[in-house]
């Protein structure tokens, strides 16, 4: 045989080797990927896909609640007017037009709280996300078994916490069967993903900013949006779960909540709330959500409403 058949006989015999140990390692990569997608999905069905497994979210869509039973159900769920409970005002700024920092004076944001009777709230804020990820500051959440984070713009609470050990405090305080309730930007921040997250302004559904396009993932595979019966919001999370499909849209009116334990909320206060569901598109000509009523449950891992 010639030296240059020698050659290229056997450059293909190293070819046909390659190709073999490229389809081997092709075919264990698709076993390994397999197996850990079955062992995500048994790890996944052993708790809730959408609440917490141990405690409960109050998501509120913003207003005056007073007549409504919200802040009294809130403290319930706190363990009584003497639990711990943590007063999160950040969503009303961090800084001004010049800069400078937003001050927050304890006596003033908690002095509604504290006509209520409770005698163990704190404020916690920080505009300074490098504060937010220190112990000391997180320090605040250890022992306390209630969140409120007060309304104003969602993204402020995102640059003030996102990634921090005061974001991972918050989500032990579930851990711990705690409650976490907010109302308007405190409710949408509970969230996974953030409606109306741009500093552009509240009008944009969508923020073209990364950073305010996630939200803190207390009630996962949901966008939640507020205000929809006084600002005439009831469409608008169409959009959004247009492009992300997966998710559950809800819509929140003012002076009404949902309470979440687990897969499942009920709705509770004055007005209604609306579920956005791309996976069960409503007939032709209706309207494009289902509107709950006080009273009425609502299964998010089935998709399906519980009427009073």
């Amino acid at each position: 045989m010639r030296t240059s058949q020698v050659h290229s006989a056997r450059a293909r015999a190293r070819h046909t080797l390659a190709r073999r140990l490229r389809t081997a390692a092709l075919t264990a990569s698709a076993l390994l990927s397999a197996l850990i997608g079955t062992t995500r999905s048994v790890f996944a069905q052993s708790g809730p896909e959408y609440g917490p497994s141990k405690g409960t979210l109050l998501i509120v869509g913003g207003g005056q609640l007073d007549g409504s039973g919200i802040y009294e159900k809130f403290i319930e769920l706190a363990g009584g007017p003497s639990a711990k409970i943590v007063v999160v005002p950040t969503a009303g700024g961090n800084k001004r037009g010049d800069g400078t920092p937003i001050v927050y004076h304890a006596d003033t944001v908690l002095a509604s709280w504290r006509k209520m009777g409770l005698t163990n709230v704190h404020m916690l804020h920080t505009h300074d996300p490098a504060v937010a990820n220190t112990p000391a500051f997180a320090e605040m959440l250890r022992d306390a078994r209630a969140v409120w984070f007060v309304g104003g713009r969602q993204w402020n609470i995102v640059d003030s916490y996102a990634n921090t050990l005061t974001f991972k405090a918050f989500h032990d305080v579930l851990e711990r069967g705690g409650v976490i309730g907010g109302s308007s930007a405190g409710a949408t921040i509970q969230g996974e993903y953030l409606v109306r997250g741009a500093i552009a302004g509240a009008q944009i559904m969508m923020a073209p900013e990364p950073e305010h396009q996630q939200a803190f993932g207390f009630l996962r595979r949901s966008a939640i949006d507020q205000h929809i019966n006084t600002r005439n919001r009831w469409n608008d999370l169409q959009q959004v779960i247009g492009k992300f499909p997966n998710l559950l849209g809800i819509g929140i009116s003012e002076a009404t909540a949902i309470v979440v334990r687990g897969d499942q909320f009920e709705v509770m206060g004055k007005a209604q709330v609306a579920i956005h569901d791309s996976t069960h598109p409503q007939p032709t000509g209706e309207k494009p959500y289902v509107v709950l009523e006080a009273g009425d449950r609502y299964d998010m891992k089935a998709r399906a409403v519980q009427r009073r």
